[in-house]
C-alpha cells in the first residue's frame, strides 16, 4: 500500500496523504484534485476504489511500429501527457519480435470501446482489410502522424519532410558540399519519397540517393554505392540510419566528419553523445504529439476537424558530424 501511494503520489502531483484522503473519499477534496489521483491510478493499472468505478476514463490507443528507434517512445511520451490532461487513458501498443501486429492491437482495441487510436509512423491501412474496414465502420477518432502510407479523409500530423531536407542541403552546401547523397527508407513510403522529391529539386544525380531498411544494418549498407559515387556528405532519413553510415564509413577507412559529413533526422535523445555528436534535424515531437491529441479530442466531441495534413517544422541542430567539404 505504501509503494501505491507513493507512485500515485508521484505521478498526479500530490502528497501521499492527498492520495490517502480521496481513496478513502474524505470531504473537502477539490475536483481536479480528485480527478488527477484517479487518473494516476488508471495509468497505473491500479484499481480504482469501489464507488469511482463507473468513472473510469475512457481509453486511447497508441499504435507504434516499435520501440528501438527512441524517436517513438519520445513521441509516446508526448502523447500519453496530453492524453492524461485530456483526463483519457493512453494504452501503448507496438509491433514485438514475437509477432504481435497492428492487427492484434486493433483487434483488442475495438474489443475493449476505446475512444480513438492514434497511429505513429504507420497507417491504419497497415493493419489488415478486415481491421480498416472494421474502423471505418464504427467511425472510431483517428489521428495519424508521419503516416508510412497515403491516407486521404484521415486527420494527419507531420513534420514537414521537405523543410527538413531544405535545412540539411543548404548546410552541406554552406560546407562547401557539391556531392550530396541521400538516404531513406522503402520505396512508397510517404516520408521518404517527401523527402526524395525535395531532394530531386535540389540535386539531380540519381546515384546519390539510396533506399534502405530503417536499421544501423540498413544505413551501413546504403553508403557504400553513395561514397563510389563520390559522395562527401549524406543526408538520412533518420538518426537510426546515420549511425550505420557513420559504421559504414569508417569500415572503409573514411573519417567523419574529415572526409564525410553525415546528417540524421530526428534528433534522438543519444545523438548528442555520439561520436562524433550527430548533427540532424529535430523534429518538434510535443508540438506534434500534442497537436495529434487535440485532433483526436475534437472527434471524440463530435467537433468538426479539417482532413488537411498540418505539418510542423523542423530545425536543424549542428554539432560535429558535419564539417567543411574535403
Amino acid at each position: 500500500m505504501a509503494t501505491r501511494l507513493s507512485e500515485v503520489a508521484k505521478y498526479a502531483g500530490y502528497s501521499e496523504a492527498t492520495v490517502s484522503r480521496v481513496l478513502r473519499d474524505v470531504p473537502g477534496i477539490g475536483a481536479d484534485t480528485r480527478d488527477a489521483v484517479l487518473t494516476a491510478l488508471d495509468v497505473l493499472g491500479y484499481q480504482r476504489p469501489t464507488r469511482h468505478r463507473r468513472e473510469l476514463g475512457s481509453l486511447v490507443g497508441m499504435v507504434l511500429p516499435d520501440l528501438h528507434n527512441p524517436i517513438f517512445p519520445a513521441y509516446a511520451e508526448a502523447m500519453a501527457g496530453a492524453l492524461v490532461r485530456q483526463k483519457l487513458i493512453p494504452v501503448l501498443c507496438t509491433r514485438t519480435a514475437d509477432g504481435v501486429s497492428e492487427a492484434h492491437y486493433i483487434e483488442m482495441l475495438l474489443a475493449r470501446k476505446v475512444a480513438g487510436i492514434i497511429f505513429v509512423g504507420a497507417s491504419y491501412v497497415d493493419a489488415g482489410p478486415e481491421q480498416a474496414k472494421a474502423l471505418r465502420a464504427r467511425r472510431l477518432p483517428i489521428v495519424l502522424i508521419n503516416e508510412a502510407d497515403e491516407n486521404l479523409g484521415v486527420p494527419r500530423v507531420a513534420v514537414d519532410d521537405a523543410v527538413a531536407v531544405d535545412l540539411a542541403v543548404t548546410h552541406l552546401r554552406d560546407l562547401g558540399h557539391q556531392r550530396i547523397g541521400l538516404i531513406v527508407g522503402p520505396r512508397g513510403h510517404v516520408p521518404s519519397e517527401r523527402k526524395l522529391t525535395e531532394f530531386r529539386k535540389l540535386a539531380t544525380d540519381k546515384r546519390l540517393v539510396a533506399h534502405t531498411m530503417f536499421s544501423i544494418a540498413g544505413g551501413q549498407s546504403a553508403v557504400a554505392p553513395l561514397l563510389e559515387a563520390g559522395a562527401t556528405a549524406v543526408v538520412c532519413a533518420s538518426d537510426t540510419l546515420a549511425l550505420g553510415a557513420i559504421r559504414g564509413a569508417r569500415k572503409q577507412g573514411l573519417r567523419v566528419p574529415e572526409q564525410l559529413s553525415v546528417v540524421g533526422f530526428d534528433d534522438s535523445v543519444y545523438m548528442p553523445m555520439m561520436d562524433p555528436p550527430l548533427t540532424t534535424v529535430r523534429q518538434p515531437i510535443g508540438a506534434i504529439g500534442v497537436a495529434a491529441v487535440h485532433s483526436l479530442v475534437a472527434q471524440i466531441e463530435r467537433r468538426p476537424v479539417p482532413l488537411e495534413e498540418e505539418l510542423f517544422e523542423p530545425e536543424l541542430i549542428v554539432r560535429s558530424s558535419t564539417a567543411a567539404a574535403p
